[in-house]
């Protein structure tokens, strides 16, 4: 037998296999979706064996069998999604320099769009400042998408650094239904009111997140829901967040005690450090068509080149607008001794946090700005002190900088200090109000970016 007769043989060999696979992969498919068509929770009165008593009492309407409604509510407040059907949905345009574009987003809450920034550029030698061309999104109410101002930026003598990197059966519900296991969503006030669109909205952003659709082939309680849910949380250091449109017709966090019709994921685009990248949404993809069938759910999965470049455009708008903004204390005499300025740090409002960090809170659970000193917790003393405000973290109506710099002189009374840049220059009244204005300015534009300094947005992507 010659090389090529047994090659020949070897090939219809691999074809034959090919071909056998494949009809059991067709098969198995398709036994698969008839499984699921067929497959339903509800008692199947034909299959009883006993007669049905009759009650001569009023019906009672069981909330897991009621059909959702044919169209939910369509929502007007500025942080919930808005549920209308999709042929009603006008197309928003947003520009990319003089180009017109068209948001490409899909699903209740939309997409992001497609669009290119200009790297971030550095102010004098103090301030990092960010002259970016982004045109994004717009507020919470998807979708909507204004154009990003271009800040001005000015020298200052302020120093900018960039930051270091069991459930319960359906036909029975619970007693006493458990808190819903939803990660918290960064807030700046503990106000339990919020409605549970809003809250829906923060964790499903379509400015900031991969939009993920879940077809359900039924609806499902939240006790069945969550325990699945549970197994993807995190891609990469990328969180994943659902929310579910209940019988009542409002998107909410999934909770236990609660019908869903719907469900909608969402994987956050970008954070201070990276973007979602093609491994980590492949790795998504596969997890989530695992999880969807353990729930009977189809998912729809966005084009993977599509959520690259909105993942990278909102990384880029990061990294502009990431800035530290910072002022130094100096001993005019000799070194202070840290234990005493522990102290004095405590009076000025200070709060100790077991990692060393000084913190000044502002009140309701957030912080305005840190302090260090300069020195590992083994030094006795230290001669200098720096003050620092995360800029994009704190809202404009909170003043955080000219808190900080009122505190800054505070001190200096207090420890015999002057107020320097990190050139060890002394700092002017007009350098502070030259940099207070530039500060302005940074907020404007996050402002109209649609991503407010200390907004939930903002918290999300900086933090």
């Amino acid at each position: 037998m010659t090389d090529f007769q047994t090659s020949l043989i070897a090939a219809a060999g691999v074809f034959v296999a090919g071909v056998f696979i494949y009809n059991k992969w067709q098969e198995h498919k398709a036994k698969k979706s008839v499984e699921r068509a067929f497959a339903s929770e509800h008692d199947d009165v034909l299959m009883r064996t006993e007669e049905p008593a009759f009650d001569a009492t009023e019906p009672v309407l069981d909330p897991l069998h009621a059909p959702a409604p044919a169209h939910a509510p369509v929502h007007t407040h500025a942080d919930a999604p808005v549920h209308a059907p999709a042929s009603a949905r006008a197309e928003p345009s947003f520009t990319l320099g003089d180009v017109p574009m068209v948001d490409a987003g899909s699903g209740a809450y939309g997409k992001p769009p497609h669009e290119e920034v200009v790297a971030p550029s550095v102010v004098a030698d103090d301030v990092q400042r960010a002259e970016p061309s982004v045109d994004l999104p717009g507020d919470a109410t998807p979708p909507v998408s204004p154009a990003v101002a271009a800040a001005p930026a000015a020298a200052a003598p302020v120093s900018v650094s960039s930051p270091a990197p069991s459930p319960a059966p359906v036909s029975a519900p619970a007693p006493a239904p458990a808190p819903a296991a939803q990660p918290p969503v960064p807030q700046r006030s503990a106000d339990a009111a919020v409605p549970p669109s809003e809250l829906a909205t923060a964790l499903v952003d379509p400015l900031i997140d991969c939009l993920l659709p879940l077809d359900m082939a039924a609806p499902l309680r939240g006790e069945k829901l969550l325990p699945v849910l549970q197994k993807l949380r995190l891609v990469g250091n990328k969180p994943v967040h659902y929310v579910g449109l209940a019988v009542s017709g409002d998107w909410e966090p999934v909770q236990y005690g609660t019908v869903y019709t719907k469900l909608q994921g969402g994987v956050q685009l970008a954070s201070r450090t990276t973007a979602l990248n093609e491994l980590e949404y492949s790795e998504l993809v596969t997890r989530l068509r695992t999880i969807s069938d353990e729930i009977g759910a189809e998912p729809q999965i966005p084009d993977m080149m599509e959520v690259m470049a909105e993942a990278r455009n909102l990384h880029r708008f990061v990294a502009a607008h990431d800035a530290q903004l910072g002022v130094n204390l100096a001993a005019n005499g000799a070194p202070w001794d840290v234990t005493t300025l522990v102290g004095a740090l405590e009076k000025q409002g200070f709060d100790l946090r077991p990692d060393g960090r000084f913190v000044m809170s502002d009140g309701e659970g957030g912080q305005l700005f840190t302090l260090s000193t300069n020195v590992s917790p083994a030094e006795e003393t230290t001669g200098r002190l720096t003050l620092l405000l995360d800029v994009p973290c704190v809202a404009p109506a909170r003043d955080g900088f000219g808190a900080m710099i009122a505190c800054a002189k505070s001190l200096v009374q207090r420890l015999d200090a002057i107020i320097v840049d990190d050139y060890n220059q002394p700092l002017s009244d007009a350098s502070i109000a030259e940099i207070a204005g530039q500060v302005k300015e940074f907020y404007a534009d996050m402002e109209a970016s649609d991503i407010p300094a200390g907004s939930t947005r903002a918290l999300r992507l900086f933090n």
